[in-house]
Parts: C-alpha cells; structure tokens; sequence
C-alpha cells in the first residue's frame, strides 16, 4: 500500500442508519466529486449508445434504472462505487448481428445476476475472494486497465462507429472532433491532475518561500474539476455539431414495459451472453473491485459478499423493464477515485443526474449523445485506465510480478479474464510448488 493510499483516513464507526447513510453520501470537496463523477463516463457512454444505436436498447429506463443503482451503491458502500455496462453481453449482443437483440441480452442479464446472487448469498463468493492471490487479482486489474487504455486510444485516433462496433478511417487533425481537441483535452487534465496525489512530498526548508507558493498553487488547481470541465466542453461541442439536435428532443419519460422473454431467448442469452460474461464479472465486478477499493479507501472495506449480491440484485431487477445489463468494475472505481471521488456522494450525483435525463428527456436523448465529440469520451477512458493499471505497481517481488505479466498477457491477447485467471492461478501453483521442492 502505498503513500497515495494511505492518505484516505478510515471514517469513525457508527450504528445509526441515518448516520451512516449521512456519512457515506457527504462531499469532501464537492467541486472533487462532481469531478470524480466524470470519471466513468469514457466507459458508459460509448457501449450504451452502440446497444442503443444497433439494438434499440430503452436508453431513458437504462438511465433511470443506473441512476438509481447509482444512488444506493454509493449509499450503502460509501465509496464512488461505479455501474458500469457488462462488457460481454453488450459484445456478444453487438456482433451477433439480429440473431441477439433486446430479450437475449436482457435474458442474459438475469441469468448472470441470478449466479451471481446465489454466490454471494451462501458466501461462496467470499471464499473465492480469500482464495484467490493478490498478483492474479493484479494481473486482471492490470489486463483491464491496458485494454481501457488500448481502447480509449482507438477512440481518439480513430473514427467509430458505434453501432457496428467498428473503427472507420483516421480521425482528422482539425475540427470539433478532431485529434487536436482530444490531445488538447488530455494535456488540460494531465496538467490539472498530474499523476495523481503523491502523499507525504518531501519539502526541504532551504526555500520555505517558495515551499508556500507550491502548495498555493495545489490547492489553486485542486479546485478545478478538470474532468468536468471537459465533459461540458462536449455537451456544448455536440450542439454545436449540429444545431438542428434540438428539434429530435422530446420531453418526458419512455414508456416502461415489461419485457417478453420466449424461451429462446433464454437459451441464446444464456449460451452467448452469461457464460462470457460470468467470469468477467466475478474476477471484474467483485473481486478486482473489492481489492482495490480496499487500497483506496483502507478502513471502508466491504465483503465480496455483499457486491455480488449487489450485482445480481441489480439484474434481477432493472432487466425485466428493458435497463441494460450492469455490474460494478474496478476501472470505473478507478477513474472516479483518479479525478477525485472519495465518497458514496460522487456516484449519488452521476445517478441524479441520469435519472433527472431519463425521466426529462427520455430516449431521445440518444441524439445529443451520437453527437458529443468520441475523442473526449476517448480521453476520459484513457485516464480511467491508466489509473486501474497503475494499481499494480506493488507488485514488489519478481515472482508476483511474474505471475501478474503472465495473466494480463493471456488475458489481452486471448481476449478472456477467464483463460487469463486460469494461466495466472496456474503458475502461481506451480511457483509454490518450486519453492517446496527447491528450497
């Protein structure tokens, strides 16, 4: 655990539900967590409007349903506790061309959360968590943060198209989306956040003067919500895009309706979309999350149980209405801690936020979205990445890193958590057994 870690002082312990709601919603800085709120978007945005845009996905239920997940989760668990997309299905249900459209991929849904309840509830999830050694925890972490990275870095150099799920040729140099606007933004916030916070700064007092003039000078840019700055930049870009997006908006809600689930939909969705998605979500959704947070946030650790409970309670739920399939995920934790989240207060705003356009503008906000600049999404993402990535750097010992590069390589290249999880367990057995034999 490093210095940056060790600066988040655990909260005083208390049994009084309204306090401890009060506390796990309250701002430190609230310039900082409406900042940190930012941090997940890059991730968010770009696969609900590719299900939107090539599925017909409800867009306005997903965003009541999110913003709700949004407010409980940072309620209960006190931290900025994202809800992002599963990544599997939102994939299987993209490239299986009509073969895969809105009851398979919400079939898939409430399958993967049903697992996943069940796992929490008889708290196998939790002896999975024990059992599991920290360099294959930091190998998944690791593979996701490069693959975010990789991924963010496609948005801004290419063009997309997210309904395919596809790069079309290279982005311009110029113009409102342009690679200047995205290498513009990346720098603002790279100057603005730095690497991120460093701790206890060495500071002699050779130059006290200039020692004060520094630390004026943090607490300046402290203050200014870089990421979101960024993102209103883009809502504004995106009007300006094209002007005309005013006439697409209706106001009011979409109409929620239970969704019809044949039989087949079960069968694909369960074939196609849960078996990919279980083992992401497990090593992803719960345990990655749950390790990271516990070195984020030391003194406000929570159980494997009770985020897979979560997860699966979501699902069961937001599902049957049409709500896009989601899970927690140690990248969005990581780029909302990156801007600045330290509290349940950050996502609480982000699912305010969502529920306020779900509920006022609906589905036809998806035309303001296809118009935000992806460069910014792009940059956003790439932050959130890095910072997930860089989680793995106490990894001290050349046998854990060993173990960690092995399962990220796997993971990346294979494209699967899962095989990536079984190679890391692998080598970290036959490490062990090395060291018995081989005193």
């Amino acid at each position: 655990m490093d210095s940056e870690t060790q600066a988040e002082t655990p909260p005083p312990p208390t049994n009084n539900v309204l306090q401890k709601l009060k506390r796990n919603l309250s701002f430190q800085s609230k310039w900082a967590e409406l900042n940190g709120a930012m941090g997940d978007l890059g991730t968010y945005v770009p696969i609900v409007l590719a299900l939107t845009l090539a599925k017909d996905l409800n867009l306005g239920t997903t965003l009541i349903f999110t913003g709700v997940y949004n407010i409980i989760t940072g309620a209960i668990y006190g931290v900025p506790m994202p809800v992002q997309p599963m990544k599997a299905i939102a994939a299987a249900a993209i490239s299986n061309g009509s073969g895969f459209d809105v009851p398979e991929i919400m079939a898939a849904g409430i399958c993967t959360g049903a697992i996943l309840l069940v796992l929490g509830a008889t708290g196998l999830m939790q002896v999975v968590y024990r059992l599991i050694p920290l360099s294959v925890v930091r190998g998944i972490q690791l593979s996701q943060g490069l693959s975010f990275a990789m991924s963010a870095v496609k948005y801004i150099r290419k063009v997309q198209d997210f309904s395919k799920s596809k790069s079309m040729g290279n982005r311009q140099w110029l113009g409102l989306d342009g690679l200047v606007l995205a290498i513009s933004c990346a720098c603002f916030i790279t100057f603005i956040n730095g690497a991120g916070q460093e701790g206890n700064q060495s500071e002699t007092n050779v130059d006290e003067e200039r020692n004060v003039r520094r630390k004026r000078m943090r607490k300046i840019m402290a203050t200014i919500p870089s990421a979101f700055v960024v993102f209103v930049l883009g809502v504004v870009l995106a009007f300006i895009r094209r002007p005309k997006v005013v006439n697409d908006i209706k106001f009011g809600p979409s109409v929620m309706e239970v969704v019809k689930l044949p039989g087949h939909s079960w069968k694909e969705g369960f074939t196609k979309g849960t078996i990919p998605q279980l083992p992401l979500s497990v090593l992803n959704s719960v345990i990655a999350v749950c390790k990271l947070s516990s070195d984020l946030f030391p003194g406000r650790e929570f159980s494997a149980t009770s985020v897979s409970v979560t997860v699966g309670l979501m699902n069961l739920v937001g599902c049957w209405f049409g709500a896009m399939p989601c899970c927690h995920g140690a990248g969005g934790l990581a780029g909302q801690y990156k801007f600045g989240g330290r509290s349940g207060g950050c996502v609480a705003i982000l699912g305010a936020a969502k529920m306020v356009l779900g509920l006022v503008l609906g589905s036809s906000l998806v035309s303001i979205v296809h118009q935000f600049p992806v460069g910014i999404l792009g940059v956003l993402l790439l932050f959130a990445g890095i910072e997930l990535a860089m989680t793995c750097r106490d990894m001290n010992s050349k046998g854990e890193s060993f173990v960690m590069l092995i399962c990220a390589a796997v993971s990346l290249v294979g494209s699967s958590a899962a095989l990536g999880f079984v190679c890391g367990m692998l080598v970290h057995v036959l490490l062990k057994l090395r060291t018995l034999c081989v005193p």
